[in-house]
């Protein structure tokens, strides 16, 4: 794993901004030696959570940007997506598996994050929302001693 370090962009609230996020966080992944699998995965999860930042969470407001903030660590990448919208609470949204939900279009976007990620932590700020995503490094790609 590079040094740790972090960068952080101030995004507009228009679906152009997922593909600026998703570029940055994957250049950001790959300096960190992340495979090309775990790079894909977190691509993913960065468009899946930048998409309900801007459309369910600004709901495309150009008075609200959406905050992306990721860093490298030990190991790790961790990645926060913030909105300013009014938020919503986790357990509420459907579950995407559920034979009552299959034909919704809403509700796999968690579902995504959860299943490419290794922790995901959805808080609710004094304006918007915020989730932390955090991607650990596979001990084939660890430069760790000893793996």
């Amino acid at each position: 794993m590079a040094e740790a370090r972090k960068q952080e962009l101030k995004l507009e609230s228009t679906l152009d901004s997922v593909d600026v996020a998703e570029e940055m966080v994957r250049r950001f992944a790959e300096e960190n030696g992340f495979s090309e699998d775990e790079i894909h995965q977190i691509g993913m999860a960065v468009r899946e959570s930048v998409v309900n930042a801007v459309v369910h969470g600004n709901c495309y407001s150009s008075q609200k940007k959406v905050t992306l903030a990721v860093e490298s660590g030990r190991d790790r990448l961790t990645i926060k997506v913030q909105d300013q919208g009014v938020g919503f609470d986790p357990d509420d949204v459907p579950d995407p598996l559920a034979s009552e939900n299959i034909m919704r279009k809403s509700g796999r976007g968690l579902f995504l994050i959860r299943a490419f990620m290794d922790e995901l932590h959805v808080n609710r700020l004094s304006e918007g929302m915020e989730v932390i995503m955090v991607k650990n490094s596979s001990p084939t790609t660890s430069k760790e001693e000893g793996k």
